[in-house]
């Protein structure tokens, strides 16, 4: 059985235990772009913080943050679509750490055990609803993985 129905039914599971979980008020999210935006915007809404975006490109040598936002003591939530093989929640922390974050946390709908403690290392506090073992492509959690492009990604950032 699949854990989401789509992107924004992940948002919705994924923020109810944010609540339940992160005992602060985040100063931001940060959604990994593209399809951390539509997990991403339903936490903001319903913890009432600004969610940013936060481009990462995939190359033939892994994934390439260019554009870090300021972080300097802040409380940083990073959303993506969930953890495959934890490469790109390791880029992203290795980058938003340079910038003295208060706090750094990871909150994704999908999180393989497997990669839970190697990312320790790099988060403060890492929260996922789905635990699986072993890695799966993360199309294998969702009942319609309706992925987004860039464009549409900055489009809903724009929006809300």
């Amino acid at each position: 059985m699949k854990s989401f129905e789509n992107l924004r039914d992940a948002g919705e599971k994924l923020a109810a235990l944010v609540k339940t979980e992160y005992s602060q008020t985040p100063d931001v999210i940060l959604a990994v772009i593209p399809n951390g935006v539509p997990v991403a915007l339903r936490v903001g809404r319903d913890l009432g913080v600004p969610v940013r975006g936060l481009p990462v490109f995939r190359t033939a040598d892994g994934p390439v943050v260019f554009e870090v936002p300021p972080v300097a003591g802040l409380r940083v939530i990073v959303i993506d679509d969930g953890v495959e093989t934890g490469a790109v929640a390791r880029v992203v922390a290795t980058q938003l750490i340079k910038g003295g974050p208060a706090s750094l946390t990871l909150a994704v709908p999908v999180c393989p055990r497997q990669s839970l403690a190697e990312l320790a290392l790099h988060y403060d506090q890492i929260i996922a609803i789905d635990k699986p073992l072993v890695h799966r492509s993360l199309a294998w959690h969702y009942l319609d993985f309706d992925t987004i492009g860039e464009t549409s990604a900055q489009q809903l950032l724009a929006d809300q």
